[in-house]
């Protein structure tokens, strides 16, 4: 049937208007993050809390229990095991925390003076000539500053997005949040489902089926692999003898989330705590030891075993992504980041499909 210019210029009116309403709600989200991102963490955190846990929650619905039983049941044991892991580590995290907090200006007086010594050393090593005195006083005299950047940055991360309220309406909002997200997770997807446009929506189903599988093999992965260095980090910087090994290896491990940061600031702050406690290469050589362990545990049996190929999320487009989102909106952002970069990869994915099939790219240009 032969389309008359009516139809055509119709068709086109549709077309624009439905890349002005997708350009509209992109706004209108952006809008929405950036007036209510200090509010939003509660439910960010429980939307992906839901997200995690609703594989479970529906097999139980399968073996029969009802959606809303199986959500608090399931709900209820997630809590339980956080609070016999908070309480089963609590005397030992608030002991080493308590170490921390008494010896920090000895650690950082300690190092600057071994770092004084090294460069010293240095210097008679490699000849006058290479290293001034300038240099080496500008060097070895910066854990003053460090030590006042930590302190600010501690004022402002607890005067702010950490504060004691929002850390209680975190804890009491965000399970009842999750419970009802839970709940409703199916009606949720029917909904959204039933809002795609007609002549798109096998399209973009699939599009967000891939966005599906994606996302949940790199939050399963990532939470393995992050568990699992958090272990191996915390047994061994506490074996090789690190007075704060278990908070420094824990939160190393579960930073491991962002591609090489976590191993990165957790041995250099493992370094620094070493020289502090002992100076000498010894204890410097083991945190390395045990931190390369942990890397090539990481990079050639973890991250093979748990991510691969499969997850289509590169380690460069995720720092960024999470530098970013932690730049635009803070915490929130940093929680969007994953989720966002994964929708922008498919979609990035799928018009250079369209693009490498299209006559723009295979048809030469009219001479």
């Amino acid at each position: 049937m032969n389309e008359t210019p009516e139809d055509i210029a119709r068709a086109t009116r549709t077309q624009w208007q439905r890349l002005a309403l997708v350009a509209i709600c992109l706004l209108v989200f952006w809008g929405f993050l950036r007036l209510f991102s200090s509010i939003l963490m509660p439910f960010v955190v429980a939307a992906g809390l839901a997200y995690f846990l609703d594989p479970a929650v529906s097999r139980l619905e399968r073996l029969g229990l009802r959606r809303s039983a199986g959500a608090l049941l399931l709900l209820v044991g997630v809590i339980v095991f956080l609070v016999l892991f908070v309480l089963l580590l609590y005397p030992v995290i608030v002991g080493q925390v308590g170490i921390l907090v008494s010896n920090l200006p000895a650690y950082f007086k300690t190092a600057q003076a071994d770092f004084g010594h090294m460069v010293a050393d240095l210097q008679r090593r490699l000849g006058p000539g290479l290293m001034s005195q300038k240099l080496r006083d500008i060097a070895s005299n910066q854990a003053g500053t460090v030590v006042s950047f930590v302190g600010t940055a501690a004022k402002s991360i607890l005067g702010s997005g950490f504060a004691v309220v929002n850390v209680l309406a975190l804890l009491i909002i965000t399970p009842i949040v999750t419970f009802y997200f839970l709940r409703d997770w199916p009606a949720i997807i029917q909904h959204v489902d039933s809002w795609l446009p007609r002549p798109y929506e096998r399209l973009i189903r699939a599009q967000a089926l891939e966005v599906d599988r994606i996302l949940a093999v790199w939050i399963r992965g990532q939470a393995i692999c992050c568990l699992v260095l958090a272990v191996v980090y915390a047994i061994g910087l506490t074996i090789v003898g690190l007075d704060l090994g278990l908070i420094v290896g824990m939160a190393a491990g579960f930073l491991s989330f962002i591609p090489y940061v976590g191993t990165v600031l957790g041995t250099l702050t493992a370094i620094l705590l070493s020289l502090s406690q002992s100076p000498g290469w010894h204890g410097v050589i083991m945190v390395l030891l045990v931190f390369g362990f942990g890397q090539m545990l990481n990079d050639y049996g973890l991250q093979p075993r748990f991510l691969g190929e499969r997850v289509g999320l590169p380690a460069v487009w995720v720092i960024f992504a999470l530098f970013a989102g932690g730049a635009a909106f803070g915490f929130v952002g940093i929680m969007l980041a994953v989720p966002v970069t994964a929708t922008l990869g498919v979609l990035a994915r799928f018009w250079l499909r369209r693009y490498l099939r299209s006559s723009l790219y295979l048809e030469p240009p009219p001479r």
